[in-house]
C-alpha cells in the first residue's frame, strides 16, 4: 500500500469512527506504529485530521490553519491550479479576487495579461498586481485581518454589491462529498457570496486537500460554480454532480 493510499484509509477511518489509535490503525493497514505517526502528523498538517497522543481524530470544524503553515502546504499543486485559471481570464476582463493562498497564486498568473479590473479583499493579491500599469486594483473597504491580509465584515460585502464583473475567482477550505462548499469565518463567507452573487461566471479554485474537510461555515454549492479548477480527478459522486449541473472540471 502506498503512502497515499495509507493516507486515504486513515481520514476515511477518522471520518466514520471520530478518533482511532496508532496502535489500530498500524493493525488494519499493516504496516509500523511508527509509519502511522508520520502519516498522522503529515495529514494534520495538511487539516485532514487532528493529531491527539496516540491517535487522530476529526480536524477542527472551527479554526483553520495557520496562514504560514497554508502557504507553503501544497505550493506547487496550488501554483498550477492558479496558472490554469489564469489562461481562462481573458484579457480587458473584470474579476472579483477572494481571500484564499490558491486565488493569491492565481494572482501571481496574472501578470502577463493587460487590463484587467480587480476587485479584492485580499491585500496579497492587490499588491503584486497593484505595479502592473495597465490594471485597476481595487479593494474593498473593511476590516483587515493581521494574520493573512484579509479583510472582511459587513462594509465589504456591501462594497462588493455594488459592482458587476465578468468572473468571481473564489476559493474555499472545505468540499463535503454532497457537494457543500465550506469556510470557517462567517465575514469572509458573506464577501465570497456576494462576489458570487455579482459575477456573470464563478470560478472555485481549490486544491485536494480541501476535499473531505469539515468547516462549520456554509458558502454555497458545486453547482453554483460554472468552471472547477483543481489538481486531481474527484470522486465519482463530485464527478457526476459537476457533470449534472455542467460545471467545467479543470485538472492542473
Amino acid at each position: 500500500m502506498s503512502a497515499e493510499e495509507r493516507h486515504h484509509e486513515i481520514t476515511a477511518l477518522v471520518r466514520t469512527q471520530g478518533y482511532v489509535s496508532n496502535e489500530e490503525l498500524a493493525q488494519r493497514l499493516n504496516v509500523a506504529v511508527q509509519t502511522i505517526r508520520r502519516d498522522v502528523n503529515h495529514l494534520a498538517r495538511r487539516g485532514l485530521v487532528a493529531r491527539h497522543h496516540g491517535g487522530a481524530g476529526l480536524a477542527s470544524s472551527v479554526e483553520n490553519i495557520a496562514y504560514s503553515e497554508r502557504q507553503v502546504l501544497n505550493r506547487r499543486a496550488k501554483e498550477a491550479i492558479g496558472h490554469l485559471a489564469a489562461r481562462h481570464i481573458p484579457d480587458n476582463s473584470s474579476l472579483f479576487v477572494s481571500i484564499g493562498t490558491t486565488t493569491e497564486a492565481f494572482a501571481k498568473a496574472l501578470r502577463r495579461h493587460k487590463a484587467l479590473r480587480i476587485i479584492t479583499n485580499n491585500l496579497h493579491v492587490a499588491t503584486p498586481l497593484s505595479a502592473q500599469t495597465d490594471f485597476q486594483v481595487i479593494v474593498t473597504g473593511g476590516q483587515v485581518r493581521f494574520y493573512d491580509g484579509g479583510i472582511t465584515g459587513s462594509t465589504a460585502s456591501t462594497f462588493i454589491e455594488q459592482y458587476r464583473t465578468d468572473f468571481a475567482v473564489i476559493g474555499i477550505s472545505g468540499i463535503e462529498e454532497d457537494g457543500t462548499l465550506l469556510d470557517f469565518d462567517a465575514d469572509e463567507i458573506s464577501v465570497a457570496q456576494a462576489m458570487m452573487r455579482n459575477a456573470r461566471r464563478v470560478y472555485l479554485l481549490a486544491d485536494q486537500t480541501k476535499f473531505g474537510r469539515r468547516p462549520m461555515g456554509r458558502l454555497g454549492h458545486l453547482s453554483h460554480v460554472h468552471g472547477f479548477f483543481t489538481d486531481r480527478q474527484p470522486s465519482e459522486r463530485i464527478s457526476e454532480m459537476l457533470r449534472e449541473h455542467d460545471v467545467e472540471v479543470h485538472i492542473a
